[in-house]
């Protein structure tokens, strides 16, 4: 319990970025005056949080405000994407520190690739200069399926020769740190709730467009992960939207040449890089393939929107930042004349402010989640 109230006090001062005092710590989360002055003492102690000034009410005496030490402690993040091996620092209000991405290598030679991965946290931290004690843990964002409780990615469609792999045991061992294992639509949406566009809503989707595309899903402040963790995958949607598919239907089409094929992911950001030159140009063939993306991408936001009665809708990931500035017109109409999306309250619709590492950002942002967010199941017995 003790450890729940001070999640709950720390979460309240994070989230108000100018400051909250210890009284408004009491009406803000409930907690007796004296829990607040024992809890705000501890983290003081910690060097967690810190006094940052005054705050004057108009009668009595000027309150101190306590806001949070972003460089009291850290955690890492890493993406792996079939294209690209993505490893960020972010602070404790998930803000990026240092970032190094790499080429994922072709095959399967995955002990290699970990051992790649740890390297990269290592060279991390020494071009920062932190130390690892003041590492929180580090987080991993990879395509889905996964086993959640294994820490396992299972056959993941894009990633060849990876099988069923312990990736967050064997990231935990080669580094030192103790790690999360998430899909990266998972850890999109939760980067949001921490950093991102989204720190206001309670009730989110985020639509993932990448190597593959997903839904990222919180529902009244609860992150939906299904019982295997691989909530949000999209079916027939999902493959409808992917890479591979969009820049096949271009070569078909005589927009791309047949030099751009599909041979591996980095191929298909090539393509999908020149098709988005083409339509800025005005190429309507070009403009017409994304066209139809966003009206598949609207119809399946609008009716999982409608379906989870959500009232903030953001995307994000690789190649929504390539493709977004064209897509994002026609999805937002899609929403705004949906009957149903916005019958009984308005519905934001955002592209994300945290870039094409978002998934990465996520992925730290899952340690940073577990140990500083309020985590009511932690109060379950059993």
């Amino acid at each position: 319990m003790g450890d729940f109230n001070e999640s709950v006090v720390l979460d309240a001062i994070r989230r108000h970025t100018s400051g909250l005092s210890r009284v408004e710590l009491a009406k803000a989360t409930g907690l007796s005056a004296q829990t607040v002055s024992n809890i705000t003492r501890r983290l003081l102690d910690q060097g967690v949080a810190r006094e940052s000034g005054k705050h004057s009410t108009g009668t009595g005496k000027p309150r101190t405000l306590l806001e949070i030490v972003p460089a009291a402690r850290y955690a890492v993040g890493i993406h792996l994407d079939p294209a690209v091996i993505t490893c960020i620092l972010v602070d404790l209000l998930g803000t990026v520190v240092a970032q190094r991405s790499r080429r994922t290598p072709s095959g399967a030679d995955t002990d290699g690739t970990v051992a790649d991965m740890a390297a990269s946290v290592a060279e991390l931290l020494t071009e920062a200069g932190i130390d690892a004690e003041r590492v929180l843990g580090l987080g991993i964002a990879a395509p889905g399926p996964i086993d959640a409780a294994a820490g396992s990615v299972v056959d993941p469609p894009e990633l060849h020769g990876w099988g069923r792999y312990p990736l967050r045991d064997r990231l935990s061992e080669a580094t030192g740190f103790p790690a999360l294992l998430d899909k990266d639509v998972t850890a999109a949406v939760v980067a949001e709730r921490w950093a991102g566009a989204a720190r206001d809503s309670r009730n989110l989707l985020f639509f993932y467009l990448g190597t593959g595309s997903g839904m990222g899903l919180v529902v009244e402040d609860t992150v939906l992960r299904g019982v295997s963790g691989n909530a949000g995958e999209v079916g027939g949607l999902g493959a409808a939207c992917s890479i591979h598919t969009l820049v096949d239907e271009a070569i078909a089409l005589g927009v791309l040449g047949a030099d751009f094929t599909v041979v591996d992911p980095a191929d298909a950001q090539r393509g999908l890089r020149r098709l988005a030159e083409l339509a800025a140009e005005g190429d309507r063939r070009a403009g017409g393939i994304i066209e139809r993306l966003a009206l598949r991408v609207g119809r399946g936001v609008c009716a999982a929107a409608t379906l989870l009665d959500i009232d903030t809708i953001v995307f994000g990931g690789p190649a929504w930042q390539v493709l977004g500035e064209h897509m994002f017109p026609p999805i937002e109409a899609m929403v705004a004349r949906s009957p149903f999306v916005k019958a009984t309250h308005p519905t934001l619709v955002a592209s994300t402010t945290l870039g094409e590492n978002v998934a990465a950002i996520g992925a730290a942002s899952l340690v940073l989640d577990q140990v500083l967010s309020v985590q009511p199941r932690s109060l379950l017995l059993g």
